[in-house]
C-alpha cells in the first residue's frame, strides 16, 4: 500500500494554527501508516512550487525531524503538486501494478484559481485546514473537481 501526501505549506496556513494542526493529524497519519506497512511519498506545496519530500518511503522514525521542521511560507502551488503527483502515480502504478494507492491533500484551499486538474486514478481525500472566522471554503471545490472526499479536519 502507498499513501501519497501533499501537504500545502503556505503562508496562509500559518494563520489560526492550521499548519500546526495540520502536524498533529500527520503524525498520527504516520504511525498509521506504520502500523499498516504502507509507504508514503510525501509532496510540499509551498513558494514557487511544490517539492518532493520523499517517494515510497516506509513509514516509521525517520520521518519525525521532517515533520518538525516542516514551516510554512509564500504561495500555494497546489496545481503544480497535483499535477506532479498524478503523473508520479501512474508511472508508479505501471511499475508496481499491484500497489494499493491512496491520496490525502491538507490544504486551506486559499488558492488563486482552482486545480484544473480532474482527479487521482485511486482513492483521495482532501482535509480542509482553513482555520478562522472568514472562511472562502474554495477546499470544497478543489476537493469536488478532484473527486475526492471532504472533510474539515475540526470533524476529525
Amino acid at each position: 500500500m502507498l499513501w501519497l501526501v501533499i501537504v500545502d505549506a503556505s503562508a496562509s496556513t500559518r494563520r489560526h494554527q492550521a499548519l500546526s494542526q495540520a502536524k498533529g493529524l500527520l503524525a498520527q497519519l504516520f504511525d498509521d501508516a506504520y502500523r499498516q506497512r504502507a509507504r508514503l511519498a510525501l509532496l510540499t506545496a509551498s513558494g514557487s512550487g511544490a517539492r518532493w519530500q520523499h517517494h515510497g518511503l516506509k513509514a516509521g522514525a525517520a520521518l519525525q525531524p521532517w515533520l518538525d521542521g516542516l514551516g510554512a511560507g509564500g504561495g500555494t502551488p497546489l496545481s503544480d503538486a497535483i499535477e506532479q503527483a498524478g503523473d508520479w502515480l501512474n508511472k508508479r502504478q505501471k511499475r508496481y501494478p499491484g500497489e494499493i494507492q491512496r491520496v490525502l491533500i491538507i490544504t486551506d484551499g486559499r488558492v488563486r484559481e482552482v486545480p484544473a486538474a480532474s482527479g487521482f486514478a485511486c482513492p483521495s481525500l482532501l482535509i480542509d485546514i482553513e482555520r478562522g472566522p472568514i472562511r472562502l471554503g474554495r477546499a470544497v471545490e478543489i476537493a469536488q473537481r478532484l473527486g475526492a472526499q471532504y472533510r474539515h479536519i475540526d470533524g476529525l
